[in-house]
Order: structure tokens, then C-alpha cells, then sequence
């Protein structure tokens, strides 16, 4: 299979962009902007970005793009990529400006890009030159990898240049930024996958070879481990598949680190979602590939957390199953026994993945989580609540919400906080269990938070609902159509902040 990622080495200099070799300069421009500090490139643009200023062709709005030849440096080109007001300019800016300048710079079929850093209006070098980075990787990457023939395929980017005044920190925000981009892709990638090649067990392989990479400690436990720790929520929803069910655990222990809070990630991995028995219909089920991106984000930002050795103990739990219809399947009225002891009552077989979070929740808790974030592309209901590029975040106390919510901004991913109201509980009463998976309709994002609380004890506690930005429907001069890779950035950004939330 054709590779759909590449790395791209990336350094940083201080030196003139004139004598830098590289194949292109991508520039933002800002709205209204007099050209100040871009007088040298546009006078080897032979006056064309002004003119095209001038004539109303290229304003600055956000992500437009203007491409014209450079005369007398080293770069033959220019792309110059629409900024929106300079006032605005921020980091997540930064990275958008940058994906779209370096996917014109593939369409060109040049592989070697500079980007001039323009700084944002509050500074912060550091975080600008991180996004810069990201933004980069995020457009090496290729969705069709499938096609046997494709003329459409571009060349990798290979080599980024930023322009910037030279530190030891605008270094590390570098290179931190090219594994974040890095992380994103190979999520995206994994997310990407068909149901029929991406099953529990190939999703396991593909995160044993990640974590070797990195070196990152994974263990798999098979069906005989998972029966024996009592996981009757899994193995209830793996019933309907002939595909055995996995267990992902992976372990970031740093050298030195033996105290101090210890963070527990979980991700939902099904790798097929056709709702059970409660069959979900046929339109868009194509893209129940995707029910495995909250455990792509977690397999990712675990690798990346190892690669950058964030001196903070984590631990990475992605259950994995396919959600099936056959007759060993769950039916609706079942009662199974989570690993935690609590028996619950199936009204819906499409509300699976709260019941495979809840054993993967618990067993975060066994291994020593003192902090928990669940990620996963769990309802409809929060997409209709926020829309398609907006996280839902449920989070108790509010000090962890406060937390996660800040490292999803320095992340660039947009979350917004929803309320989990204890009175909701009463939705997903049961007659026969202690409760059941589905609080129906009215409040479904809510309620579907709310299951999973159930097992997290009185830890402070984060669930990311990510049904919307796991997938992109409409491609956007930032984001082709396809998997986004939705959470990755917030996951390492929280465990490299471990500093400012430890003691909560």
C-alpha cells in the first residue's frame, strides 16, 4: 500500500530569505496590509503581490492564495496565502495559512518550502513557529492511497524552512510541532482505513508498530485476558463479529518520574459501527470506518508523548471491536456486567461505544490513572448540538475542564464545555439493572456522558465527543475531505501542561 504520510525535515534560521535554498516562500498577508516587512519580496515578485493588492485580485482575506515567480533569489516562487486581519492572527491562523500555502506549494509539484513567520500581535514566537510546523505535515498527507492509478498524486514535501529569530525554545517549538503534525497524520491515516482492512486485530498490529517506533511499552490483551478481567461491556458488543476483540494498553513511564499524577487516556476503537441489531440505516454507514478515531487520537498522542519525553507518567487504554449484527449478537433488553461490577441494561444496540469506554475507563483507573480524558466519536446529538467542527467537552470538576479546554485552544482544535446535570441520570434508569445504555433522544450527548461518568469514580474526568471534527465532509483550503485526526494536538498539549494541573 502506497505511503499517505511523510516526514519533513524542518529547521529554523534567522538568515536573509534571499540566499535560503528552497523551492518556494510561503508568506501570509494580512487584510489590508500595507506590505510592511514584504517590500524585499515583492520587488523580486517584480511588483506582481502589489499590484495584485492593488487591482483587488488577492486581499488577504483568509486563505486566499496568490502564486507568482521571485526574480533574483534562490526560491523560484512565491505563495502568498491570505492571513485575515492582523489583529486576528493567532497560532491556529498560523497553521491553517501554513497547510494551505504548502498544499498550493505540492500543487506546483516543489518539494522543499521556507515560511516566513510573521509575528502574532500579542508575540509568542514559540507558539507561531510550533503551528508553522504542524501545518506543514498536515498537508503531507494524502487520503487516496487506495487508487492504483492516480495522476492527481503530488510529490512530498521534504525540507520546511522557517524564518525566525533564532533560540533554543523557538528550536524545541520546531521540532515539537513537526511531531504533532506527525501524530495528527498517523491518526488520520489509521482513521482513513476500510472496515475490511482495519480490523481490531490489524488496529492492534498498527499500534504495536507505532509504539515500537516510538519507543512506547504496548501490550495487546486477546480474548482470554479481556474474559479474565471481566469486561463483560466489550465482550457483549464484540459478540455480534467474527473479529476477536482487543485491548490496547500502552504505558509512558519516564526514566525518574515515580510520583505525581498519572494520566489516563481511553479511546473507543470500533472499527466498524453498523449499530447491532439496532441497525443503524444505510445511508453514510461507509463512514462507520471511522468509530475508531477517538482510539486512533489516543494510540497517536501516546506515541507522540513517548517521542517527546514529557516527564509525566500516562497510560493509553483503546478497546477495540467491530459492532455487528448476527445471531451471537447483544439484543436489545440484554444485561451485562461491566468489569466494575455495575450491570447494564441494552436498549439500544447502537449506543455501544459508551459500553466498551466504560470497561476501558475502569481499567484506566486499575493501572493507576489518577486524571481521565475519554476521546471518542460517540453521538449524533452533540454534532447537532455543535456542528461538525466543534468537540463536545463534559468534564468534572470544572478545574480539569478548565485544563483540558485550555490545551484544546494552544492545540488549535475547538471545544466548547457542555453541562452533565445529575438529574439527567434519572434518563437511563433501568427496572432490572443498575442503569441502562441509552437515555433516549432529548439530551443523548448528555446522558451518553453521563454512562461513561459512571466509571470513573471521583477522579477528575474529561469526555471529548468528537463525532463531529473526527471527519471532514467538505473539503476546506486547510483540510482536504476525509479524517482531520481530531484530538491528537489537545492530548499531548494536556500532558505537556501536566505542570500547571498536577496538584488538582
Amino acid at each position: 500500500m502506497p505511503s499517505v504520510h511523510q516526514p519533513i525535515t524542518v529547521r529554523v534560521t534567522s538568515e536573509a530569505p534571499q540566499s535560503v535554498d528552497v523551492d518556494a516562500w510561503v508568506v501570509p498577508v494580512f487584510e489590508g496590509d500595507d506590505l510592511d516587512g514584504l517590500a524585499a519580496l515583492n520587488e523580486a515578485s517584480v511588483g506582481h503581490l502589489a499590484a495584485a493588492r492593488a487591482r483587488g485580485e488577492f486581499t488577504g482575506r483568509a486563505f486566499e492564495v496568490l502564486t507568482v515567480p521571485l526574480a533574483g533569489w534562490k526560491a523560484g516562487w512565491l505563495v502568498a496565502v491570505g492571513a485575515g486581519p492582523r489583529t486576528e492572527y493567532a497560532a491556529t491562523a498560523a497553521r491553517r495559512v501554513t497547510t494551505t500555502g504548502a498544499l498550493a506549494v505540492r500543487a506546483r509539484r516543489l518539494t522543499r518550502m521556507g515560511v516566513l513567520s510573521r509575528p502574532l500581535p500579542a508575540g509568542g514566537a514559540e507558539h507561531v513557529v510550533q503551528a508553522i510546523a504542524e501545518g506543514a505535515f498536515l498537508a503531507n498527507f494524502e487520503g487516496a492511497s487506495l487508487k492504483t492509478a492516480d495522476p492527481r498524486r503530488q510529490p512530498w514535501l521534504d525540507e520546511l524552512v522557517i524564518v525566525a529569530a533564532e533560540s533554543a525554545g523557538v528550536r524545541t517549538a520546531a521540532a515539537r510541532g513537526a511531531l504533532m503534525g506527525e501524530a495528527t497524520n498517523q491518526a488520520r491515516a489509521l482513521v482513513n482505513e476500510p472496515g475490511n482492512l482495519l480490523t481490531p486485530r490489524v488496529f492492534a498490529e498498527r499500534a504495536v508498530e507505532m509504539a515500537l517506533t516510538a519507543g512506547l511499552p504496548i501490550d495487546v490483551l486477546g480474548e482470554q485476558e479481556i474474559a479474565a478481567l471481566g469486561m463483560g461491556l466489550l465482550h457483549g458488543v464484540a459478540r455480534g463479529s467474527k473479529e476477536p476483540p482487543r485491548v490496547l494498553v500502552m504505558r509512558h513511564d519516564p526514566p525518574g518520574v515515580t510520583g505525581g499524577p498519572v494520566l489516563g487516556l481511553v479511546g473507543k476503537g470500533i472499527t466498524f459501527d453498523s449499530g447491532g441489531i439496532s441497525i443503524k440505516p444505510a445511508d453514510h454507514m461507509d463512514k462507520m470506518k471511522g468509530d475508531m478515531a477517538g482510539g486512533a487520537a489516543v494510540v497517536a498522542a501516546m506515541c507522540a508523548i513517548a517521542r517527546l519525553g514529557v516527564p509525566l507518567r500516562v497510560v493509553g487504554i483503546v478497546p477495540a471491536t467491530e459492532n455487528l449484527p448476527d445471531g451471537d449478537a447483544m439484543k436489545p433488553g440484554d444485561v451485562l456486567t461491566s468489569a466494575a461490577g455495575k450491570t447494564v441494561e441494552v436498549l439500544n444496540t447502537d449506543a455501544e461505544g459508551r459500553l466498551i469506554l466504560g470497561d476501558g475507563v475502569w481499567y484506566a483507573r486499575q493501572l493507576g490513572a489518577t486524571h481521565l480524558v475519554d476521546v471518542a466519536t460517540l453521538t449524533g446529538a452533540c454534532m447537532i448540538a455543535l456542528g461538525k467542527t466543534t468537540t463536545g467537552l463534559f468534564a468534572t470538576p470544572p478545574a480539569w475542564s478548565d485544563e483540558v479546554r485550555l490545551a484544546s485552544e494552544r492545540a488549535g482544535e475547538r471545544m466548547w464545555p457542555m453541562p452533565l446535570f445529575e438529574d439527567y441520570r434519572e434518563l437511563f434508569r433501568s427496572e432490572i439493572a443498575d442503569f441502562s445504555n441509552t437515555g433516549g433522544r432529548y439530551g443523548g450527548a448528555i446522558t451518553a456522558a453521563l454512562f461513561i461518568k459512571e466509571f470513573a469514580g471521583d477522579l477528575p474526568w474529561a469526555h471529548l465527543d468528537i463525532a463531529g471534527p473526527a471527519w471532514a465532509e467538505e473539503a476546506k483550503p486547510y483540510q482536504p475531505k476525509g479524517a482531520t485526526g481530531a484530538a491528537v494536538r489537545t492530548l499531548v498539549e494536556l500532558a505537556l501542561a501536566a505542570g500547571a494541573w498536577a496538584g488538582h
